[in-house]
């Protein structure tokens, strides 16, 4: 479950930090096979709830899973991370996924069908088995070397359908299977199509079978590129009073917008927006890894807590006699054990390397002239000669000359009456000052004023001012001194 962590990026491992993962990984399946475990057993918690974790289930990669109706984007949302085509792949505006796809890292291209992947002692999907041939038929593993599989698996589920007729058919039950799933993944991404909110009863039943898992929820509305604004504003108002429908959580739950395909925008009023929920999709997405030990630890817990209560709520005269030190030994465990093993956690957390998902898109939007922000904002003219502030230099002159300059400074006095016109708060105008005052002399010159009045536009045109003034940006005259001054 934890060896990606202690990889780096070209895949070399770091001596000590595997180890350190290892003992995570180890502490967790040993808690589980001595304390809970014996509970399950016992009373046949398995039975009747959840089949028992195996040692795949500890050890396997974080894992995606993708749900929504057909014609959604499910499948080549997935095309769009990995940048290629994967085996089983479909893709058309009628219901063509049919099956679950479990998109994993191989060293060769192929795919495994279901009734053989089921038996494999490495995949963590053993106990599909008891959703039978119906089911099996309609699942597969999809193999292949692609750099985002490293970190990651990605589940591709059929898309969902409406009417009784075309649920029944399916010939197993869809939504339990997709608990199972949900019970084991770290994220669940809920996709919806601009021009299709309907949640129909299967969508419901099927986001019914999430509860207990809502913060591995997140929402992405796509072919948002296909509306205009003020269509989107409708649009995104109307997703969020469905999902309040069918979701009973107090917090309201993560929507990103965009278009996720390789294809141009057709609507490009919102390529802004769109970007912007891209990265912080991505963001999320790439801290799966980092995050699974938690994660892994905190499912284990709401395991154990269910199992103490699913059984109160049973007759015992169909179990065996209760066993209070079995009782005790998942008390002790929550109470005490777990607290040393999240310390271990942070420990391994220092002791490693951060490890994002890396590879197909992730890499596309991380480097070069397209990465989010490049070019824009306080980065505009980063690698160019010129002064970026030049080009608005003379406009900017002409209002410093109003000002009453003297031996070519302004006053403080004076700047603040032609800078609070911008109707910016005082926090703001005063980290200006402070990135605009080069030689801290209280007073700005020209090239100050015009880099004052330039950073004014940029938090005017809703980007974030720099913490610190970057060298592109320091004006030439000022350049030498500070320089010196290093």
């Amino acid at each position: 479950m934890f060896s990606w962590l202690g990889r780096q990026a070209g895949g070399r491992e770091r001596a000590g930090g595997a180890d350190a993962v290892q003992t995570v990984t180890g502490g967790l399946r040993s808690l589980y096979l001595r304390k809970v475990l014996p509970l399950e057993e016992a009373y046949r918690f398995h039975e009747f709830h959840s089949p028992a974790l195996e040692d795949a289930d500890f050890e396997n990669k974080p894992m995606i899973l993708l749900v929504g109706q057909y014609s959604t984007g499910k499948t080549t949302f997935i095309r769009y991370l990995l940048e290629q085509d994967f085996p089983g792949m479909r893709i058309g505006p009628e219901p063509t996924t049919d099956s679950f796809i479990a998109v994993m890292y191989g060293d060769t291209e192929g795919s495994t069908p279901g009734n053989a992947l089921v038996v494999d002692p490495k995949k963590p999907f053993r106990k599909l088995s008891r959703f039978g041939n119906a089911f099996l038929n309609r699942f597969m593993c999809s193999q292949l070397p692609n750099q985002v599989l490293k970190s990651i698996s990605i589940i591709d589920s059929p898309g969902i359908l409406s009417g009784e007729k075309q649920r029944i058919s399916r010939g197993y039950d869809f939504c339990q299977v997709l608990q199972w799933f949900a019970e084991r993944v770290d994220r669940i991404i809920l996709l919806f199509d601009a021009h299709k909110l309907d949640i129909s009863d299967e969508f419901s039943e099927a986001i019914k079978a999430f509860r207990g898992q809502d913060d591995k929820i997140r929402v992405v509305l796509n072919k948002a590129d296909q509306v205009d604004t003020q269509q989107l504003m409708r649009v995104y108002g109307a997703l969020m009073w469905s999902l309040g429908k069918v979701i009973n959580t107090p917090e309201v739950l993560r929507v990103y917008i965009g278009s996720f395909w390789a294809q141009p925008l057709q609507n490009t009023d919102n390529r802004r927006l769109f970007e912007a929920e891209a990265q912080d999709l991505f963001r999320d997405i790439q801290s799966l890894p980092q995050k699974a030990a938690v994660r892994k630890l905190n499912d284990l817990i709401k395991r154990a807590r269910l199992a103490k209560e699913q059984l109160e709520n049973y007759d015992f005269t169909k179990f065996h006699s209760l066993k209070p030190k079995l009782i005790e030994a998942v008390d002790n465990m929550l109470s005490s054990k777990i607290s040393s093993l999240m310390n271990l956690i942070s420990q391994e957390e220092m002791s490693v390397p951060t490890q994002l998902v890396q590879g197909g898109a992730f890499d596309g939007t991380s480097e070069g002239p397209f990465n989010h922000g490049y070019g824009e904002g306080a980065k505009e003219g980063a690698d160019e000669e010129e002064w970026v502030v030049a080009k608005d230099k003379p406009v900017y002159d002409e209002l410093f000359y109003t000002l009453s300059p003297v031996n070519g400074k302004i006053s403080g006095v004076n700047a603040k009456k032609e800078m609070v016109t911008s109707k910016l708060p005082n926090s703001v105008l005063g980290k200006i000052w402070k990135l605009a005052d080069c030689d801290c002399d209280g007073m700005l010159d020209d090239e100050e004023f015009a880099l004052a009045k330039h950073l004014i536009k940029i938090k005017l045109d809703g980007y974030e001012l720099p913490n610190s003034l970057p060298p592109h940006l320091v004006p030439p005259s000022h350049r030498k001194s500070l320089t010196k001054a290093d």
